[in-house]
């Protein structure tokens, strides 16, 4: 089994792609369901964000296509268009991609916290449906891992800058004094959660929250000290709001272009900032044309990401050294494991043909033969039959300039060079016309 990532990204792909291939909640066990039957695929995890939609595998190396298919057939799209889009990382490349991800470092906004958590997230759902197995449950306990080193250990979640943050931050371009103005938030996952809490901090005196449930829209609003409404009354709360920030799991739109229009002629067009975080999005993007409304999407805020990727280069490059370290560590756990697996094997090997001999002399013994010679002859036995296949494939290795066996055979059973071992590497002194020291059937009989 290789490990495999199939990936988009906001690199990768713009909004209207990413939204496309999303994988939302309500549609993840069947995702896993269908998943598990294309062939090659043993074990897999889903991580869909607005900025991102990874697939980690525990797979065959030579499936990738056959699994990029699946995806544009799942979400009835032509496989050529995501074909541009996708990345495939294999082994090495795929641990470190899944590390870096981990990390933040490879997020829009460098060092971003909240990855982590939809990444344990992923593995969770995952393992929930059965899907994830010892390999990439190994992957992902690596990952995190390392990711806790990067936080602990370099300055990059110092003053933590996120896309709820950069969203704070362009609606104070908006508005000049925020201590003016109301805000309305959709949805109550983590990232409004932080909307709140930055909106709070920037003076904003009352917060919205409206979600599918009421009662999670409350127990957000609550901490933020705002109150909490259901998805169906914001066209009533809508007109007395100046903010709008949406970010939920729906797959469709859940603010729409009239809903606006009205509420624009109540406010007597009185302006709006709007900031879409969601992938599907949540507003409609109709409502970008209409006057008087500021809206944004998710990749709108790049130039405040990019003040935080030139703050924190130096913080990264020390993050990338720790990543490096721990893909190098989870690779030579893995070279050990598959160690394991062969010396087993090796020793089951080796008493089955242990076995054999022993039960062939215990039998004549029985039938009355001399003790000291099934003895000897039961050690003869086994040593023959141990060594009989491995001298076949030393001496057929040799033959074919593969010398390198011998080599590695020293080395195992820690055997002191021959004087006259026409095995050992070449000397200047065996560069000349001297004739061999050791006829071939004496080689022979050396095997």
């Amino acid at each position: 089994m290789a490990l495999l990532t199939l990936g988009i990204n906001h690199r990768t792909a713009p909004l209207e792609l990413r939204e496309r291939v999303a994988f939302t909640p309500e549609h993840m066990g069947e995702a896993f369901a269908a998943l598990k039957v294309v062939g090659g695929v043993g074990e897999a995890a889903i991580l869909s964000t607005c900025n991102r939609t990874e697939l980690y595998l525990a797979a065959e190396d030579d499936c990738a296509d056959a699994v990029l298919r699946w995806i544009a057939g799942f979400h009835d799209m032509d496989v050529d268009e995501l074909a541009e889009s996708f990345y495939v990382y294999t082994n090495a490349e795929a641990v470190r991609h899944m590390m870096r991800v981990a990390s933040g470092l490879d997020s829009m906004v460098l060092g971003e916290p909240q990855i982590l958590g939809q990444l344990k997230e992923a593995y969770a759902l995952a393992r929930s449906h059965g899907a994830s197995g010892s390999l990439l449950s190994r992957l992902f306990e690596q990952s995190f891992s390392v990711a806790k080193r990067v936080r602990t250990e370099t300055t990059i979640g110092e003053n933590p800058v996120s896309v709820a943050y950069a969203a704070v931050s362009m609606a104070r371009n908006i508005f000049s004094d925020l201590r003016r103005n109301r805000a309305l938030l959709i949805g109550a996952g983590r990232t409004i959660d932080l909307v709140a809490s930055h909106l709070r901090q920037a003076g904003v005196p009352s917060l919205i929250v409206a979600n599918r449930t009421l009662e999670r829209a409350q127990e957000v609003a609550r901490q933020h000290g705002g109150h909490g409404i259901l998805l169906s009354d914001i066209p009533e709360h809508l007109p007395g709001v100046d903010i709008v920030i949406a970010s939920t799991a729906s797959q469709l739109p859940v603010l729409g272009k009239g809903a606006v229009e009205r509420a624009l002629k109540i406010r007597k067009h009185r302006p709006y900032f709007m900031v879409d975080l969601a992938v599907p999005r949540d507003i409609e993007p109709e409502v970008a044309q209409m006057d008087d409304v500021y809206l944004y999407a998710v990749d709108d805020l790049r130039q405040v990401i990019e003040e935080n990727v030139r703050s924190r280069e130096g913080a990264a490059r020390e993050a990338e050294r720790l990543i490096e370290s721990g893909t190098d560590d989870f690779l030579y756990q893995l070279r050990a494991l598959d160690a394991v697996s062969t010396l087993k094997q090796y020793r089951n090997h080796a008493e089955e043909l242990r076995d054999l001999e022993v039960e062939r002399a215990l039998r004549q013994l029985r039938n009355g033969g001399d003790p000291e010679t099934l003895l000897r002859s039961l050690a003869r036995g086994i040593t023959n039959k141990l060594l009989h296949e491995p001298s076949v494939q030393v001496r057929k290795a040799t033959a074919e300039g593969r010398t390198e066996v011998t080599y590695w055979l020293r080395e195992l059973h820690q055997l002191g060079r021959a004087q006259d071992d026409l095995l050992a590497p070449p000397s200047a002194a065996d560069t000349s016309d001297e004739p061999d020291p050791a006829p071939q059937s004496q080689f022979n009989d050396k095997i």
